[in-house]
């Protein structure tokens, strides 16, 4: 039986500026009382929350500022990251600061932690499950803290959960995009300007992308397998698709052939097995095709 829809439940949604968070806390506070965390050193960052109807809260896990988020929560979903590559403080803010949000928000309905699907060591173009081994992903291209602070972000919220009782689950999310933002977004922006897109040689790279809708609607199946100890479980769409090839939809869409640049410090071909997100009763709905689409329609509509 598929869990109730998110309504009425009183939600603090962190990193709530940021690419995922922000459309996220806003597409739930349309029947949610949703809280967005967020240390919002751009004030017009504040006002565009509260104008899509959620309420701007500072919340800093990298100085474990946590004063304003109220009580009587029923979920907290953390999307704070933080990605500066300098250890010291991407440590604080993605590990040490998530136990401590844990412990200020104990006795909540239950703790959700994104996670990436970046913690894998890639494996070429074979699916990788719950149980694949870990690894740096993305160091070589650039992201020098990422794959580490989350992988060990996921063992210190394993141990908090079971510690604090808190049930708890941890999605590692392979591709996010809405019509408005992603990945596939920069990369509209660059074939409009012949810009070329960085691709691993041991192609084709393929992710399992997944529109907001998609991450919208996950949730209550998500939340609903949180436990303790902590589950973890694949995010991502049905499909595993290339980069390559959704890179030329655009490309077809707007008139353009994409270049494509070989390098091997791209990052490599991380594609999902989500037989277990299945397994909750969810599947995506949105074929990456019509999220394509959408996302060109959407682009052209505000140019």
């Amino acid at each position: 039986m598929a869990p109730q829809p998110l309504t009425g439940k009183r939600i603090l949604v962190t990193g709530a500026t940021g690419m995922v968070g922000g459309p996220l806390a806003t597409k739930l506070a349309a029947d949610n009382t949703v809280f967005g965390g967020a240390r919002f050193t751009n004030p017009a960052a504040r006002d565009e929350l509260a104008a899509a109807g959620a309420t701007p809260i500072r919340v800093d896990l990298g100085s474990a500022d946590f004063d304003e988020i109220p009580g009587d929560l029923d979920y907290v979903l953390n999307f704070a990251v933080a990605r500066s590559n300098d250890w010291d403080a991407d440590f604080a803010a993605n590990v040490e600061g998530v136990a401590l949000l844990m412990e200020r928000c104990a006795g909540i309905d239950a703790f959700f932690q994104c996670s990436t699907a970046g913690v894998y060591e890639s494996q070429g173009q074979v699916p990788l499950t719950e149980a694949s081994p870990l690894g740096d992903s993305h160091r070589a291209a650039g992201f020098q803290t990422y794959s580490i602070s989350k992988i060990a972000a996921e063992s210190l919220v394993q141990h908090t959960a079971t510690r604090l009782a808190m049930p708890t689950v941890i999605a590692r999310l392979s591709v996010p995009y809405g019509d408005t933002f992603g990945w596939p977004t920069f990369q509209l922006m660059m074939i409009e300007r012949d810009i070329p897109i960085a691709v691993h040689p041991d192609a084709p790279s393929l992710y399992a992308p997944l529109h907001l809708d998609d991450i919208a609607g996950s949730l209550p199946y998500l939340l609903d397998a949180a436990s303790v100890p902590a589950t973890v479980v694949n995010w991502g769409g049905d499909a595993n698709v290339a980069v390559e090839d959704w890179c030329a939809l655009i490309g077809d869409l707007v008139g353009k052939a994409p270049v494509f640049q070989i390098d091997e410090n791209a990052i490599p071909s991380l594609p999902l097995n989500v037989s277990k997100l299945n397994g909750l009763g969810f599947h995506s709905s949105v074929p990456w095709q019509d999220g394509i689409r959408r996302l060109v329609d959407t682009a052209r509509a505000a140019a």
